[in-house]
């Protein structure tokens, strides 16, 4: 059997989703819905004096208006709050529960009505008064006030005595603004009661358990009282990782009614919910004469809200990419009144490696030395922080390999040199850095004698292929057509997965899939060896493997039984087995993923207009189990580059602290017309190291760098260095 691991396979849940039988939050068909609409907070700071719903529930199919001061009771402590992404320090964010006004846009009230239009139309008669206080929303504004919530890199050596000798030094701050998620799916939930207080509730998360452990801790509920489901995600990249405020809002709304209630926030409120943090860098890079790194110092000031310590490492990737005798790291927050932030694709990676890779792009300038070049004069084998080398690291032949496949030496050095018309040309390119996790993951598989399984696992699909390519896994390790796989996510009662992040989903699930395969396959041996004159009677576990549907010798592959036959001298109709797989703990290697992305940019000379033509991204990040979900992953994060660079932005009126393009009409994001060839390439990389599969991940690197190589780009082809992303005409005719 031909294996499925490895290749172009199609998404196994591709016909549910565009048949429409592939079902969201915000659709499921429930009996007696009550539908929801949320009054949000028109200040950014201050107390709710007064709240009148008089007129509004006086509209007719209007049910109830919750507030905090008629909700059910929830939990009132910091600790039942946290859910397993909540930052360590601070007191996580309570809908509903008292008077106190953290941030705009905050929900203060919740309608609740037969229909949703109802709801929404009810919504905007509901009067508030107000106790309002001076907000900030300006990070320039606070960054006096910016404190360090963790280290996170040791120092070593004298970066700033370095920094003063050094031969060539650049010393530069860049700006990345606040960005919003923006998933194409709104959140929403659909709470259904089940009576007697049980809730099964349907909604977008990227963690079913972590929901259902959260909302059982505020509404103090048993386990076995409420469920989770959340079998599709029309994305999230983030945004989902931790419960988001509807699902609580939805939950107080079915207990106050004892009914089924919904909850879909509109475009406008997802703007009230996590972000990526706007930063603040400033680096300074000392050289040597031939382009080798003497001081690296990397600062950063992030965003957090005044009630939660949110923080990502952005200043530590150089590290992991370069040799330098002295290294000095250092991040801070400073606290705004908006919602916490959260972690978006590649968080701290995206932010930090857009500032380091323009900041070598400008050494390499200083330098006048090639920016490919000047990176592999600066490269490094091993990780500078903890001084051990990598499982694996391929980035020399991504560099190689997506220079080639770019036609890199055919790039003039000189800014301003290249053209096209009447456009300006330029060539950049960076480095992309991230990080190959993996976490504990369950799995269970049930076998059936008519060689179909079930596979289970509570892990979620955002839209990444996870369904796709644990079919891969489970129909390579049990010998089946991928046809006869089942695969079950995203259920809170299904095996125990971490939320869906990080990168690691791959890796975790598949090898939990694997183990319980393995499991499978004992079983089934232990039986095949009862079977009167069994070829397999004196084989172990590790001298066979399913394959055809059968039980198969790897030393004589005539020497199988069919599982078919297995089962029914055993006399039974099916094997279940579930089983956890965890990873050793290893601090011997550096475990990351690398990439080398090149990029070209042409510009209207006289009207300033910025158009990304080209994009080559050459990635290493071990196995690929399936290319053409991978190659989707990668240009997808190509497409957000494009956006980071040149479209994303959250304005704020720091006059009121309120967001001013809360919708996708005025808050850019790359549409077709924006993206133009992007070229993929997976280096080979076999790391026997990482873990047994050699699987590193990819949701987060395929951003890593783009950002970085456009603005390089952008530099080259008109010479002026734009800081402050996104770059737009007129900071370029400016």
């Amino acid at each position: 059997m031909t294996p499925y691991i490895g290749t172009a396979t199609s998404r196994v849940d591709g016909p549910a989703k565009v048949t429409g039988k592939a079902k969201y939050a915000g659709e499921l068909n429930a009996s007696g819905l009550a539908y929801g609409s949320v009054v949000e907070s028109t200040i950014a700071k201050g107390r709710v004096l007064r709240i009148d719903t008089s007129q509004a529930l006086r509209v007719e199919g209007v049910i109830d208006i919750l507030t905090h001061e008629n909700r059910p009771g929830m939990a009132d402590n910091d600790q039942a709050w946290k859910d397993e992404v909540a930052p360590e320090q601070g007191s996580p964010f309570r809908p509903l529960y008292d008077d106190q006004i953290k941030f705009s846009g905050q929900p203060i009230a919740l309608v609740l009505a037969e229909e949703w239009e109802i709801a929404r139309y009810a919504a905007s008669l509901v009067r508030v008064e107000y106790e309002k206080q001076d907000s900030v929303t300006d990070l320039y504004q606070q960054r006096g006030q910016a404190f360090i919530v963790e280290k996170p890199d040791k120092p070593h050596g004298d970066a700033a005595k370095a920094f003063a000798a050094a031969e060539v030094r650049r010393e530069v701050e860049y700006f990345i603004p606040t960005e919003h998620h923006n998933p194409m799916e709104l959140f929403a939930s659909t709470v259904v009661w089940d009576g007697g207080g049980k809730l099964t509730v349907y909604d977008k998360t990227q963690g079913v358990q972590n929901v259902q452990r959260y909302l059982c801790s505020v509404f103090e509920k048993k386990s076995d009282d409420l469920r989770v489901i959340s079998p599709y995600v029309g994305g999230a990249f983030g945004s989902g990782l931790r419960p988001q405020y509807q699902v609580v809002l939805a939950v107080l709304g079915a207990l106050a009614l004892q009914r089924s209630v919904r909850l879909v926030l509109t475009r406008r409120q997802m703007y009230g919910l996590g972000h990526r943090p706007a930063t603040i860098e400033r680096l300074a890079l000392g050289a040597k004469a031939d382009g080798t790194l003497d001081s690296i110092t990397h600062e950063a000031i992030g965003v957090t809200s005044q009630f939660e310590d949110f923080a990502r490492n952005d200043t530590g990737w150089a590290a992991l990419l370069y040799k330098s005798s002295n290294a000095k790291y250092v991040h801070r927050v400073a606290r705004l009144d908006v919602p916490t932030s959260c972690d978006m694709r590649a968080p701290g990676a995206a932010t930090g490696v857009y500032a380091l890779e323009c900041a070598m792009d400008e050494l390499a300038v200083a330098l006048k030395l090639d920016p490919m070049e000047l990176r592999l004069r600066c490269y490094s084998d091993r990780d500078q922080n903890q001084d051990v080398p990598y499982s694996s690291k391929q980035l020399r032949a991504c560099y190689r390999q997506g220079a080639e496949a770019f036609g890199w030496n055919n790039r003039r050095p000189e800014p301003r040199s290249m053209r096209d018309g009447s456009e300006l040309v330029g060539w950049g390119m960076a480095t992309g850095v991230w990080e190959a996790l993996q976490m504990p993951t369950a799995a269970r598989i049930v076998l059936t004698a008519n060689g179909h399984a079930e596979v289970a696992c509570a892990a979620s699909d955002i839209g990444t292929g996870t369904y796709t390519i644990l079919s891969q896994v489970a129909a390579d390790t049990l010998g089946l057509p991928i046809e006869n796989i089942t695969m079950k996510l995203g259920d809170s009662t299904l095996p125990q997965a971490p939320v869906e992040g990080g990168s690691w989903t791959a890796a975790s699930a598949s090898h939990a899939v694997a183990a319980t395969a393995e499991e499978v396959r004992k079983e089934l041996l232990a039986l095949a060896k009862t079977i009167k004159g069994s070829p397999l009677a004196d084989a172990t576990p590790e001298d066979v493997v399913l394959a055809d549907g059968k039980i198969v010798s790897k030393r004589d592959q005539s020497s199988a039984v069919s599982i078919a036959d297995v089962m029914r001298n055993g006399a039974i109709d099916r094997i279940e087995k579930e089983k956890t797989n965890s990873f050793a703990e290893d601090n011997s290697h550096a475990r990351n993923t690398h990439s080398a992305v090149f990029a070209e940019v042409k510009v209207d000379e006289q009207l300033g207009v910025v158009r990304v033509t080209r994009v080559v991204s050459a990635v290493a990040a071990g196995r690929i189990l399936n290319t053409k979900t991978a190659h989707s992953q990668i240009m997808g994060g190509v497409v957000w580059g494009i956006g980071m660079a040149l479209h994303e932005q959250t304005i704020y009126d720091h006059r009121f602290g309120r967001i001013m393009n809360a919708n996708i009409a005025e808050y850019h994001v790359p549409v077709n017309a924006d993206v133009y060839d992007i070229n993929v390439i997976f280096v080979d990389e076999q790391d026997e190291i990482v873990n047994p599969m050699g699987i590193k991940g990819l949701g987060e690197i395929g951003i890593v760098g783009v950002a970085a190589a456009i603005g390089n780009a952008v530099y080259h082809a008109t010479g002026k260095r734009v800081r402050d992303l996104p770059i737009t005409l007129d900071k370029l005719l400016s």
